[in-house]
């Protein structure tokens, strides 16, 4: 399986190196479909999700595809899935995308999906492939549960993702956090800033960033 689980999408020239090397074609040739679900109940402003799909507009992409989990006919959402070589999931509420991942059916076809293509999470994307959504006390993101009543990602890598690591917009996100969230994890934990992101190539892991970063456990 093959994911770029990023902290805010394209921010630099290394992590686009990352997802052209995962997808294995040139952009021309790189069709994406971008799920923005997990932005849907996000209140106000939305530039972080529009600079996404600028930066995706940008890279001279075959094709950019808009599936909406949440608003397609599960036939309809399926062979628009089938068309993409990767399937970009955008930020927003992790526990939102989650429900709809299950609602929709979804969970149980990407497993056959994601063998031929390329999973590319921002934020709760990135989150929902890991191990944890959240756990104990203290939630980073300030994000209502919601549907989903489970604490378990997708669990397509052994590990967890904390993304926006020292953005001011995130203020429960820092190091010192992180370590005492990751005493409670039976797992390993990256941390990631907006300028990182953790390329998953089958079992080989490698940490893609202009910024900083830590892993603990």
């Amino acid at each position: 399986m093959k994911l770029l689980l990023t902290s805010a999408g394209f921010a630099n020239e290394s992590i686009k190196k990352a997802f052209f090397e995962l997808v294995g074609k040139p952009a021309s040739e790189i069709k994406v479909a971008y799920i923005p679900t997990a932005s849907n109940v996000e209140l106000g402003d939305k530039w972080w999700m529009i600079n996404d799909i600028i930066s995706l507009k940008e890279m001279s992409l075959k094709q950019l595809d808009i599936v909406d989990i949440s608003a397609l006919p599960k036939k309809m959402m399926v062979e628009r899935l089938e068309e993409a070589d990767a399937f970009f999931f955008e930020g927003g509420n992790t526990y939102h995308l989650m429900y709809w991942i299950e609602k929709s059916g979804l969970r149980e076809l990407l497993p056959e999906l994601l063998k031929t293509r390329i999973w590319v999470g921002v934020s709760a994307g990135s989150i929902a492939a890991g191990k944890k959504l959240s756990t104990a006390d203290e939630r980073f993101y300030d994000e209502a549960i919601g549907e989903y009543k489970g604490d378990d990602g997708l669990g397509f890598v052994d590990f967890s993702i904390r993304p926006h690591l020292n953005n001011p917009d995130f203020p429960n996100v820092t190091i010192e956090k992180a370590k005492n969230l990751a005493q409670d994890l039976e797992t390993p934990l990256y941390v990631l800033d907006d300028e990182s992101a953790v390329k998953v190539d089958g079992d080989e892991v490698e940490v893609v960033s202009e910024g900083k970063w830590e892993k603990f456990g």
